[in-house]
């Protein structure tokens, strides 16, 4: 893996891949925790937007310039990031590389576009208002940082996008798209000096964004709330503020929520909810991991009457990891299966680009599979159970209920 900054500060991460394909992306150091007040939403729309129109190429010639050579061209936006990536064959890397800069550094944002991509945005957004299982996560994010950019849907409020002019998207993009503030990540077959080779540097814009985050505080505090959604089943989410990426307990607290609610059918939450009783049809935990804080939850939808039982369940397991430390043999047992779950997870490419270019993006550095393998083998049961005691805490959780 190597690296480069160059001096508009844009940062170059590239790895060989070991296939004929390669992954190419743009981060961008914007996401919707920097939309200032009155701009809900606009890191999204601004993706969005980004598609339909630079000063060299219409939306349609966007659309057809990677797909005419069996590409792929696509975005997505995150709470601190927007991620612009091609997917391509090695022949067509310089194509890719002129098409991901135009797209994110030159696009107009044409009014005729924003009155069309509004009404395709709001779209979705009702589509997410139609999906209690996903729109749980963004409620519960809003309840844990409440009164901070954090807590603001990626998707944004119909009314205000509907307000939106070409200028505020331009003066957005001015803002935060600037080189210095974006990590251009390859992973494939290319050297270094033919990546960049192929950057267009005459075409950048200046660097200086002075866009500073508000800092998040870790809450403790016990946060219940009951939505009224008149759902076939109560929708249910139980969870708390946890550690950002930068804290050294992260990692442990990675192979306790593996323990607790992973991937996997033999993690404690779906033992206890749906194999011994059959209370759920998925019970999931998750982590959500931003620079300076995270979000830990546990959602399960269940039948109406069945939310009480489900919650002692849950507070049930919590308490067992929070109570000792785990076994040697269960830590063991916990650490092959987790490092196996990530040795897999390897062959998703376009995921290990995409991860590759966001962790340079907000920390600064790469780190390989074998590295993170190694930190894993490493923690011992003492940390593991530091992290639960710390975040699993059942007398510190917040619940959000649809219902």
């Amino acid at each position: 893996m190597k690296s480069s900054v160059l001096g508009s500060g844009l940062r170059v991460v590239a790895a060989p891949c070991p296939t004929n394909t390669v992954y190419i992306g743009l981060a961008m150091d914007a996401g919707t925790r920097d939309e200032e007040d009155g701009e809900s939403g606009m890191a999204h729309f601004t993706e969005h937007l980004s598609f339909k129109g630079t000063a060299r190429r219409t939306s349609r010639r966007i659309i057809t310039r990677m797909e005419s050579v069996g590409g792929d061209l696509n975005a997505f936006t995150g709470k601190e990031e927007t991620v612009y990536y091609c997917t391509c064959q090695r022949e067509h890397f310089g194509r890719a590389m002129d098409m991901l800069f135009d797209v994110v550094f030159h696009s107009l944002y044409p009014q005729e576009e924003m009155d069309k991509e509004v009404e395709v945005v709001v779209d979705e957004i009702e589509s997410y208002n139609d999906s209690p299982s996903e729109l749980i996560y963004d409620d519960f994010e809003a309840l844990l940082f409440d009164g901070h950019p954090l807590g603001r849907n990626i998707l944004g409020d119909a009314t205000l996008l509907r307000q939106y002019r070409s200028e505020d998207i331009r003066r957005y993009a001015d803002r935060l798209y600037t080189p210095d503030r974006a990590v251009l990540f390859v992973y494939g077959n290319i050297e270094m000096k033919d990546i960049l080779r192929h950057i267009p540097q005459e075409t950048l814009p200046k660097a200086g964004c002075t866009h500073v985050r508000q800092p998040v505080e870790r809450r403790h505090e016990v946060m219940e709330r009951v939505m009224e959604k008149d759902t076939h089943q109560a929708h249910i989410m139980m969870g708390a503020q946890s550690y950002g990426g930068n804290d050294s307990r992260q990692l442990a607290l990675f192979l306790a929520n593996n323990i607790l609610g992973g991937p996997g059918l033999s993690s404690r939450l779906n033992l206890a909810l749906r194999e011994k009783r059959g209370l759920v049809y998925s019970v999931d935990s998750t982590l959500t991991t931003y620079t300076d804080t995270g979000v830990w939850a546990i959602y399960f939808g269940c039948d109406h009457e069945d939310t009480g039982k489900c919650k002692r369940l849950v507070r049930r397991e919590l308490q067992r990891l929070c109570d000792a430390p785990l076994s040697d043999r269960a830590l063991n047992a916990a650490k092959r299966q987790i490092t196996g779950q990530i040795a897999l997870s390897y062959d998703g490419f376009e995921n290990v680009a995409i991860g590759m270019g966001k962790r340079m993006l907000h920390y600064g550095r790469t780190q390989t599979k074998d590295e993170l393998i190694e930190r894993i083998h490493a923690l011992t049961a003492e940390q593991v159970w530091q992290a639960a005691r710390d975040v699993f805490d059942p007398a510190r959780l917040t619940t959000l209920e649809y219902r």
